[in-house]
């Protein structure tokens, strides 16, 4: 069922009401001596910490408070169940690898979203103050330097294109070597930028992101930031991503056709 437009404003802020909650409960261990983290994954390394859970428990009060009847999937709390036909998708430190090593790239990732996929999304960045939000006619970047609008780039070659992924190995064998086909084809790759890769193609700094293994919480805010800036962003099959797992974002058509070109010819041979 759509969304009544004479709730988008209500939506978006409660979706700032969501981050302006989690800012301060990330920022009280980001870098703190006694910070520690506990492994989720058996025979790897996803490392969860106080402020995972911590951020994500403050977001769902206020949705309790605010929303009691929408939908919420969380990252480290699960999914509640809800009759609204919307759904509050959270990941309180999307990059808790990056949180742990101290650098900036970590973000919270707010969506609302329907059976479609995600209609508003928030990709904050708490350490430096930088907000990057899209959907219900909404594009724009709030931050040090003030607000801002969002456009993505404008069509250029893969080999003029900077790329980029947060793990080098992107995901299993096959998947790696489909990224870095493309990424041999590409002026610039970087690495570990997690959510803030997705903020910065939105912002026309980059021109790709690929990545594979995702979840939901992953995916779900940046695609709404991207595509209200006027990006796109699908699986490696040209499908929606917004359920995770293999996920191509692009600054515009003419980049995302080349680099998914590339994708399946090293995929399928």
């Amino acid at each position: 069922m759509p969304v009544d437009p004479s709730t988008y404003a209500e939506l978006i802020r409660v979706a700032h009401a969501l981050a302006d909650t989690a800012r301060p409960v990330t920022l009280r261990h980001f870098r703190s001596a006694a910070l520690t983290s506990e492994n989720k994954m058996a025979g790897g390394f996803d490392p969860v910490t106080i402020a995972d859970r911590d951020a994500e428990t403050a977001m769902r009060a206020i949705l309790a408070q605010e929303r009691p009847n929408d939908a919420i999937l969380g990252e480290e709390h699960g999914h509640k169940a809800g009759t609204s036909g919307l759904t509050w998708v959270l990941d309180p430190i999307d990059g808790t690898r990056g949180y742990i090593s101290g650098t900036p790239t970590w973000g919270v990732l707010i969506a609302v979203s329907d059976d479609s996929g995600p209609l508003f999304g928030i990709i904050d960045q708490p350490y430096i103050a930088e907000r990057f939000l899209g959907g219900f006619g909404q594009s724009n970047v709030i931050g040090p330097m003030g607000s801002a609008a969002l456009k993505c780039r404008a069509a250029r070659s893969l080999s003029q294109a900077t790329v980029v992924t947060t793990f080098p190995e992107v995901g299993t064998k096959d998947e790696g070597r489909a990224f870095h086909a493309v990424a041999g084809k590409a002026n610039l790759t970087r690495y570990g930028m997690d959510c803030y890769g997705y903020a910065m193609l939105a912002a026309g700094q980059i021109d790709l992101v690929i990545e594979a293994g995702l979840n939901p919480y992953d995916i779900q805010a940046p695609i709404a930031v991207i595509e209200a800036a006027g990006g796109i962003v699908t699986d490696w099959s040209g499908g929606p991503a917004h359920a995770g797992g293999r996920a191509i974002a692009a600054a515009n058509p003419e980049v995302h056709a080349e680099a998914l070109d590339i994708i399946n010819e090293t995929i399928n041979g």
